[in-house]
């Protein structure tokens, strides 16, 4: 799978045209990444997705927008997962937010991407100001065509990555898996602590997270990446108000039954069951029993789930 990040140079050969943020991938996500391989094979021609970094509200609202559901390297592992041919990530700055509907349409979409067929959701908004839809893509459109993704529920509900950070804040991971079609994962590579955790009978391993994560607590976790096959183990994922004051967020994972050094190491962690809120302890023995009693609920979570 090819990546490319820029938008300016024709592309070599037409294409069939998925857009869209992703963020998360969710069930949503995949009927379209699923329906554009259909068409690819139909007509002959290679599946491709055009996505945007940093995510639109991001540039826009800086301080308000919603935390990611997954990284940008995320996204680009689902999109060779689902056997894309090429994915085009579009900077997403002053020049691409101020471009008007017809000009990214000509621009990025007939002359950058060389584009036949293109799939959007049924709400798919572009162009400056959010004044392009799809009534406008399809009227303007003059090399391609264009083709409206129905919606996608669960249970009654829109699949959304608003509906799945919903869920996550909640703590309803079990929501958040059915919105996904998978448990919530986050990625990331081991790096030295403060050794705290191992001075407190629990040494952990722990992914520092460069933005503020969609969910919040203390978890059952499965951990892949540590060894040949996925481990059990409780995370800790929030800012440590007990132990440190920074304000900075951190993912602490305790495997079970499990000592050698994963310094360095990238590991995937799936949330499976949240078992508490984070909270501040007077002390720290207060802290230790409870990771004790915490060790035990994700436990007995694991033996109820055999």
């Amino acid at each position: 799978m090819l990546v490319k990040r820029s938008l300016t140079a024709a592309a070599s050969r037409p294409v069939a045209l998925t857009i869209g943020n992703f963020d998360g991938v969710h069930r949503g996500h995949q009927a379209m990444l699923a329906r554009l391989n259909e068409a690819s094979d139909d007509l002959e021609l290679p599946p491709a997705v055009l996505t945007f970094d940093p995510h639109p509200r991001e540039f826009f609202t800086p301080d308000s927008a919603p935390p990611r559901l997954s990284t940008l390297r995320a996204k680009i592992d689902a999109f060779r997962a689902y056997g894309v041919d090429t994915v085009y990530i579009a900077r997403f700055d002053q020049r691409l937010a101020s471009l008007e509907p017809e000009a990214f349409i000509e621009q990025v979409l007939e002359v950058g991407l060389n584009a036949r067929w293109v799939l959007v959701g049924d709400d798919f908004r572009f162009g400056r100001k959010r004044r392009g839809d799809l009534a406008l893509l399809r009227s303007a459109a003059r090399t391609f065509s264009v083709e409206a993704m129905s919606t996608v529920l669960v249970d009654g509900e829109r699949v959304s990555s608003t509906a799945v950070r919903e869920a996550l804040a909640r703590g309803d991971l079990r929501r958040a898996t059915a919105l996904l079609g998978r448990p919530y994962t986050l990625s990331g590579h081991v790096t030295h602590g403060d050794k705290r955790g191992r001075t407190l009978g629990f040494p952990t391993a722990n992914i520092r997270l460069r933005r503020r994560p969609a969910l919040g607590g203390i978890f059952a976790v499965r951990v892949h990446g540590a060894s040949g096959v996925p481990l059990a183990g409780v995370a800790s994922l929030g800012v440590r108000p007990t132990v440190a004051s920074d304000g900075r967020a951190l993912l602490e994972v305790f495997v079970f039954d499990f000592d050698a050094s994963l310094y360095g190491r990238r590991i995937t962690v799936e949330f499976l069951h949240k078992l508490r809120d984070e909270e501040r302890f007077p002390d720290l023995d207060a802290l230790t029993r409870r990771m004790h009693a915490d060790v035990a609920e994700a436990r007995e979570f694991f033996a109820s789930a055999r």
